[in-house]
């Protein structure tokens, strides 16, 4: 038999199909040891065929990798061949996608324990009265059964030894799964649903479109229809893949799907260990596990028969790849959907207007959940003008109202979420005498204000730096701190509230796969009063007790130079607004803003998705920005600047005669330096088009392919969720 083999090395030189022997039992997606230029590599079987391009004696043979089954699916393998040449990717990289990193590697591998079992019968004992703890083993093993051997060595030290030699035990080696969340708990008993879920669940099911959005207000229950649709796979003997755009939000999803399907749910996402992963990804793919959950990585889990697949807060931009493959997380999950015969369910209350728009024009079915589960009223918005606060004297980051508001919660002994989509203590260290701004080494950025590691650290690249004593500059000892942070805002809260019990949620405070969970649940226990964070606190979490949501400062996502950024602000708004007020007691928002009179917080303040949608949709038509056209970035970067600029200038001129053979097609055209010019060592350049239709889309990505050298990278971005 003759096996079309992908090498799995992410060159170009080597991206093409190598013809090797195999033997009759190897499969297509078998993982391989290919004899490659004098080594042995892994490689993928894609194809089998019966003769060769090439005499067979000069073909060398494969083995097979020692796994317990073909590692990729025949559609994880047709996947990769779309994605490859959708991306213009080497078809190794494109598999990769399908495995963990560390399984390709041959880093992490299946972890065993070996375990005794009593072989004799009592009767047949014949100890001697030293062997002391033979005997108290032997008892144990007569009492408990089948046990660990690490376990009874501990317990009994030498026993196990000594007992196999006398034939009194046998010793067996069994594969042990590795249990990512052992602590987790299984929340959440299985809920009636409402006529208006139930309309939901049957929409999804008779409509014959494969994309169904589910427009539903925060606290509409959205989570409770996916769990029905899942249940109804698994009684059908079909699977289900459950995207979140937080890896904060899988242990809550996870307490809910374990409470439910048990240990048909696996988790997926890059907080696990290597070993976890890997063990994860073996029950989904042997079908011990039928629900896979996760970010965005999920969407690639090597299930069969998939009966749905979820992405909940498609809206979010997390969804989006921001390494190569570059792709969107939609246009895989709608791969998997066609291929399965399945449903694409999109939720959010704040749907992207592209999504929307598709959805409008019939394109998508589209449900609305307008009501709250419980029937509550979406909390109050109150704005509080910031401008008048500092003509009062006030400059703390807190209005008059939300320290007001704050101080009700707590005597009332509910809990408040303030939300700050910035983390740190402080965003800027500035010279007041020079104007020195601390810049990180390695990136054209400023740096951040650590105070509890006192240290400064650069949110691109990672680096730390010790505090600054005075000005390198200068020599002043006058810095001041500009920009705040959400350490600084505890620190302040703190001052303010000595009584209060607060707690922090951000990139600093999460480290481990269980730092989400762990923040979650003692502020869930009502353990803390106030929890201040990032936009990771923004969406998905349902906490009783939450009746204040403050927003510190609305304008933060508002004024970037980006198309998106009156959606952006409208979708994190509505989202953290939903999480006050979803018990019993009336829920309040209390927002701060420079810009009172700005559209956007006019629409988010009345939850009116419906004219903001509107507004923004006729702005973007009379721009032509997307959806109305597509903006495509080719980002350049490299370590050495002046063949990145070299690069940039052929990239360039090869895409400027695409333009010139057609320019109708061209709404914008230019080359440029990125926004941020270095990041990691790495210069940063672009060409920016914005083009109507997608039949140029190919040609660009084949122009950048080739312009790809082993100093620079080359990289083509569709709609980029980040500018910068």
């Amino acid at each position: 038999m003759i096996a079309e083999v992908i090498v799995d090395i992410a060159s170009g030189e080597t991206d093409r199909v190598f013809d090797y022997l195999c033997d009759d039992g190897l499969t297509v997606g078998a993982r391989v040891l290919a004899p490659f230029g004098g080594r042995t590599l892994t490689g993928f079987i894609i194809r089998l065929k019966d003769t060769a391009a090439y005499p067979i004696e000069k073909l060398k043979k494969v083995a097979p990798a020692p796994d317990e089954l073909p590692a990729l699916t025949p559609e994880c393998v047709e996947l990769s061949g779309k994605i490859a040449k959708r991306y213009l990717v080497p078809r190794a990289l494109a598999l990769r996608l399908f495995l963990p990193a560390e399984m390709r590697t041959g880093k992490v591998r299946e972890l065993t324990r070996r375990y005794a079992t009593l072989a004799v019968d009592k009767e047949q004992w014949n100890f001697s009265k030293t062997a002391k703890n033979q005997i108290a083993a032997a008892e144990y093993l007569l009492e408990n059964g089948k046990t660990d051997c690490a376990l009874l060595n501990k317990l009994f030290s030498g026993s196990v030894a000594a007992l196999q030699k006398k034939g009194y035990i046998t010793i067996t080696e069994e594969q042990v799964r590795r249990d990512p969340y052992k602590t987790i708990e299984e929340t959440g008993a299985v809920k009636a649903l409402t006529a208006a879920q139930k309309n939901a669940v049957q929409a999804v099911k008779t409509d014959e479109r494969t994309v169904q959005l589910i427009h539903g207000v925060t606290g509409s229950g959205k989570t409770e229809i996916y769990l029905t649709l899942i249940a109804d796979c698994l009684k059908a003997g079909k699977s289900s893949i459950f995207l979140v755009p937080e890896i904060s939000l899988t242990p809550q999803m996870l307490a809910q799907l374990r409470a439910r399907f048990g240990k048909n749910a696996a988790i997926l996402h890059s907080g696990l260990s290597a070993g976890e992963r890997f063990d994860e990804w073996w029950r989904l793919r042997t079908g011990e596990a039928k629900i896979a959950i996760g970010a965005r990585s999920a969407v690639f889990a090597p299930l069969e028969k998939l009966g749905v697949i979820i992405m909940d807060e498609e809206h979010d931009s997390s969804y989006a790849s921001e390494t190569a493959p570059r792709y969107n997380t939609f246009d895989i999950a709608l791969l998997r959907a066609k291929r399965n015969g399945c449903k694409l369910v999109l939720g959010s209350a704040t749907p992207s207007v592209e999504t929307y728009k598709r959805a409008l024009e019939g394109e998508f079915g589209l449900i609305k959940l307008a009501e709250r589960i419980n029937k509550r009223p979406l909390p109050e918005i109150r704005i509080v003008d910031m401008r008048r606060e500092v003509r009062r004297g006030n400059n703390s980051a807190f209005s008059f109202a939300l320290k007001e508001e704050l101080e009700q919660t707590l005597l009332g002994g509910n809990q408040a979420i303030l939300f700050l989509n910035r983390r740190g203590y402080s965003q800027t260290v500035i010279c007041k005498e020079c104007g020195y701004v601390a810049k990180c080494e390695a990136c054209d950025v400023s740096l951040t204000y650590h105070r509890e590691e006192d240290c400064l650290k650069c949110h691109y690249c990672g680096a730390k730096y010790n505090m600054l004593s005075g000005c390198p500059d200068c020599g002043s000892k006058k810095l001041s701190y500009a920009g705040t942070g959400t350490q600084r805002i505890v620190s302040d809260l703190k001052k303010l509230y000595p009584q209060a019990r607060i707690l922090r949620m951000d990139n600093d405070t999460t480290s481990g796969k269980e730092g989400h969970y762990k923040i979650l649940k003692e502020f869930g226990e009502k353990k803390a009063d106030i929890l201040v964070g990032t936009q990771m606190i923004a969406k998905g979490h349902d906490f009783p007790s939450v009746t204040l949501v403050g927003i510190l400062d609305a304008d933060m996502s508002l004024h970037f130079n980006d198309y998106r950024s009156g959606e952006r602000t409208f979708q994190l708004i509505t989202q953290v607004a939903g999480r006050s007020g979803r018990a019993e007691e009336q829920g309040k928002v209390v927002l701060q803003t420079f810009s009172p009179e700005n559209d956007v917080l006019r629409f988010a303040c009345e939850y009116d998705y419906e004219g903001f949608y509107k507004n923004e949709v006729s702005l973007r038509q009379a721009a032509m920005f997307p959806p109305f056209s597509k903006i495509v970035r080719v980002l350049i970067s490299g370590e050495d600047n002046k063949k990145a600029l070299e690069t940039l200038k052929s990239v360039y001129f090869a895409l400027e005669e695409l333009y010139r053979e057609n320019e109708e097609q061209f709404l914008f055209f230019n080359k440029m330096a990125a926004p941020i010019k270095r990041i990691e060592n790495k210069h940063r350049y672009q060409v920016l088009m914005r083009i109507v239709g997608g039949e140029l889309l190919p040609k660009i990505y084949d122009i950048c392919a080739g312009e790809r050298t082993r100093e620079t990278l080359v990289s083509v971005e569709e709609n980029p969720a980040n500018l910068s």
